[in-house]
């Protein structure tokens, strides 16, 4: 049995409970909120979808996984690609057929058993493509840092720069040099300093706060609605392939979530509970405008830092991330801070993706002296980051990321060499 303060099922007292359940909630907060406003989305919608999906989560692995749930980065890029496509419907409807993947995949390992998953997305594979989610990304949040928009073109601006230069060096101080909680939540402080910042040298327009009620509905997107269920090759090959990446991150999380609270998540309440359970998020997430979701490794620090392993902690922050995003005015303070300040913190979240990748080769112990992992890698890196597309017409194109991962998965398969997947006990 692990150290733990609380364990899975054990219940806080109340005032406890809440002081928790808030520390959860602003852990992920920061990062939650940063995707949708990168892609266009309402970052309430964001906020109230990771509540729910966190709360679908803990009923479908029958609350033994104390995982939250918040927006993946991972679909970033993908997001933009199919809106530019189609418009923000096609993101939508995409991420659904992601959650359709995540369902397929669940019942055959329910069925089958996980080694399967081995062979096909090691980490030879995996992690490069991680790396190039982070590389990719690197042109966006450079942009965001030092670039304004002034009667539709692009202009640098030093004093939004210096803006983004303050966000970032907060966060890094935070991680570096702060212990506790205060070390987990750096994109939080990080975006509480740059704003202020951004206040004393006049570059935040506080427009959408005059303008908010105390209470709000989020900005819903219903298929049917408020846009045309269309399916297209476009959306499909821009965000299903990217469900690779995300079940080998699912399947990372469980496993170092499983070390922390001393429990087998593989086994029980199973890999196909707990990916169900994953996709199910994404499913009603992008049923109602919310970006895709994925369990989160900030909580999992938190975790790891405070030894409250409790399930009722996990669903109080939930709770409360449905409860702040009918919240008219937090929302509205939301969307005042500077694109600047969102640019700084994502140099380092971009960033600490790229470097995540490269920690998987590390830990793997992948051997470059091997020709074949050479090969692999180096392939997956430029088609990823060079942006790379294969277009068989104006509607029908595979492209950046999603073409990475294909060409990295079919190498792995056809390559001689492939070493064998260690059995492990099921």
């Amino acid at each position: 049995m692990s150290n733990a303060v609380l364990d899975i099922k054990d219940k806080p007292k109340t005032g406890h409970l809440i002081t928790l359940s808030l520390q959860h909630m602003f852990a992920m907060f920061g990062s939650t909120i940063l995707v949708p406003t990168l892609v266009g989305l309402s970052p309430a919608i964001a906020l109230l979808t990771s509540g729910i999906a966190t709360i679908i989560f803990l009923l479908v692995t029958r609350f033994q996984v104390p995982a939250y749930l918040g927006s993946s980065f991972a679909f970033i890029s993908p997001i933009i690609v199919a809106t530019t496509a189609g418009g923000i419907g096609s993101a939508m409807i995409g991420a659904m057929f992601v959650s359709l993947v995540y369902a397929i995949v669940s019942l055959i390992i329910w069925k089958s058993g996980y080694k399967w998953i081995m062979k096909i997305m090691p980490p030879i594979v995996v992690a490069p493509v991680i790396i190039v989610i982070g590389l990719g990304l690197a042109g966006t949040a450079v942009d965001m840092a030092m670039n304004i928009t002034v009667d539709g073109v692009k202009e640098y601006s030093l004093i939004h720069f210096s803006a983004a230069i303050v966000t970032l060096a907060t966060a890094i101080i935070c991680t570096i040099f702060f212990r506790g909680i205060i070390s987990l939540m750096p994109v939080l402080m990080g975006i509480i300093v740059g704003y202020i910042y951004s206040a004393l040298v006049g570059i935040v327009d506080y427009t959408p706060i005059h303008e908010a009620s105390f209470l709000a509905v989020p900005e819903f997107l219903i298929p049917g609605i408020d846009y045309e269920f269309k399916i297209t090759s476009t959306l499909l090959l821009a965000m299903v392939p990217i469900s690779i990446v995300t079940i080998s991150e699912h399947i990372g999380h469980q496993l170092v979530l499983g070390k922390i609270v001393d429990r087998n998540f593989i086994k029980e309440p199973g890999l196909h509970r707990s990916l169900l359970g994953d996709g199910l998020g994404t499913f009603i997430s992008s049923l109602v405008g919310g970006p895709p979701k994925t369990t989160y490794g900030e909580n999992i620090g938190v975790l790891a830092i405070t030894r409250v392993y409790s399930v009722y902690v996990i669903f109080g922050a939930a709770i409360a991330a449905i409860l702040i995003a009918f919240l008219g005015d937090i929302m509205a303070f939301i969307e005042t801070i500077p694109t600047a300040v969102l640019g700084g913190i994502s140099i380092m979240l971009f960033g600490i993706i790229a470097s995540s990748g490269l920690r998987m080769l590390v830990e793997s112990q992948i051997d470059f002296d091997d020709k074949r992992n050479l090969v692999i890698a180096s392939v997956i890196l430029i088609i990823g980051i060079g942006g790379a597309a294969i277009n068989f017409s104006e509607t029908f194109s595979i492209q950046g990321m999603a073409l990475a991962a294909i060409v990295g998965v079919v190498l792995n398969l056809v390559l001689p060499g492939r070493p064998k997947v260690e059995e492990t006990e099921e």
